[in-house]
């Protein structure tokens, strides 16, 4: 299967050196190497030195954008079905220099605050048999780069590459795999995404239906749209009977039950404010919907619920193949490293999908059955390491490595203590 997702790309590359350098770097995600950066991808692959991963990554002749789309159609051929999901999120990825393309002190949910970091939108695809990344977009600040044309080429930041907001980088996302004939109903994410009328006009023109977040002191139309209102002012007159207990889906420690309810608004009776309770603390998060055809509450609940998948795609990405390991600065080398480790997450979740027996929903059947649980990505990542992916890397090789990394440190070293001697004042 492995031989299977790799030939899908095979034809991105026009030589086949390069070609067996992406299966080796591919593989070597998957291996349990502790950092996947170049270095310990190529020892781990048994090559001499990390200049072919390095290559590959920024200089070798092949289309990222291209591969993207192999990954797309490989997810959704394998992962497609009537409930599909589009999920729309952002993630940070923390640096400590000012070089990276895109990077600048800015807000980032992976750290909770304002640091300086890089941040990729990202599209997910989620159904019943799975859920994988199929699309990013590397954001980049408008003022800090996009208006800086010497940075931007230090970089490598193509030329056409203009300034566009997340929602807008995302909206293109979803664009390109709607074109791409991926089949989805349904459209979410959260309030940054929510808020944009651009992106709700957007999926509305292309009949996806969406239950994207937004904030608390939004204001929506009830009463056949004669009345304006704060969001959070309608939670607080309706009645009790208005809230119906319903499961987000289902947890790792099981369903995920939250108070919901809605309110049509508008005119058309395809628009409503959902909004969800948590029975424990009484949190409310709110919801603008629209569908092209009536739905039930339940369905709105159930897309609402599935937002969180991309969360899970991420700390898969992060924690098993190496998204946030590379050691790049250059625009090219990140999308190159992004996809090559998207790649590897799909080939994860499509081996979990076929892994998993076929059988009718039970949404219960974990509170009876006495079986292992289902295949997940990380013990067969885990697997995939001890069995199929062993170090290539010789005793001799090891100290060959241990040898040219100190000697590569050594240099680098030997510049910063030139560098500080010849002019003291840099501290």
């Amino acid at each position: 299967m492995f031989d299977q997702a790799m030939a899908r790309i095979a034809g991105r590359f026009r030589r086949v050196e390069p070609r067996a350098t992406a299966r080796a770097f591919v593989l070597a995600l998957l291996s349990g190497v502790e950092r996947k950066n170049c270095w310990q991808l190529a020892e781990q692959a048994g090559h001499a030195r990390p200049g072919p991963m390095q290559r590959l990554l920024r200089t070798t002749r092949w289309d990222a954008d291209a591969v993207r789309d192999d990954i797309r159609a490989y997810v959704f051929e394998h992962l497609g079905t009537d409930d599909g999901v589009l999920i729309v999120d952002e993630t940070g990825f923390l640096k400590t220099g000012t070089a990276s393309a895109g990077v600048q002190r800015q807000y980032t949910g992976t750290a909770g605050r304002i640091e300086n970091t890089q941040v990729g939108v990202f599209l997910a695809y989620a159904s019943s048999r799975g859920r994988a990344l199929i699309d990013r977009r590397l954001y980049l600040p408008d003022a800090s780069w996009c208006q800086d044309t010497e940075r931007r080429t230090r970089a490598g930041v193509p030329d056409q590459t203009k300034f566009a907001t997340k929602p807008t980088l995302a909206g293109q996302m979803i664009t390109a795999a709607l074109d791409a004939g991926i089949g989805a109903s349904w459209a979410t994410g959260d309030e940054a995404y929510g808020q944009d009328p651009g992106l709700r006009a957007l999926l509305e023109s292309r009949e996806v239906g969406y239950v994207l977040a937004v904030a608390r002191s939004t204001r929506v139309r009830i009463n056949q749209g004669r009345t304006a209102v704060r969001a959070d002012a309608v939670a607080d007159r309706l009645p009790a009977s208005a809230w119906h207990r319903q499961s987000a889906g289902a947890g790792a420690k099981g369903p995920r039950y939250y108070d919901w309810a809605w309110i049509e608004i508008g005119t058309d009776g395809h628009r409503h404010l959902l909004i969800r309770r948590n029975p424990h603390s009484g949190e409310l998060a709110f919801y603008l919907c629209w569908s092209p055809r009536r739905v039930p509450l339940s369905e709105l609940v159930r897309v609402a619920g599935t937002r969180w998948c991309v969360e899970e795609c991420f700390q898969a990405a992060k924690g098993q193949v190496g998204l946030d390991h590379y050691q790049v600065r250059h625009w090219t080398a990140w999308h190159r490293h992004i996809t090559l480790a998207m790649l590897a997450l799909a080939f994860l979740v499509v081996l979990a999908a076929d892994a998993t027996p076929a059988r009718t929903a039970q949404p219960n059947r974990p509170a009876r059955s006495t079986d292992p649980i289902d295949l997940t990505v990380p013990e067969i990542r885990h697997l995939l390491g001890a069995f199929l992916v062993p170090p290539a890397t010789s005793p001799r090789g090891l100290l060959t490595w241990s040898n040219w990394r100190r000697l590569h440190q050594a240099t680098a070293r030997r510049s910063h203590y030139r560098r500080r001697l010849a002019d003291p004042s840099t501290g």
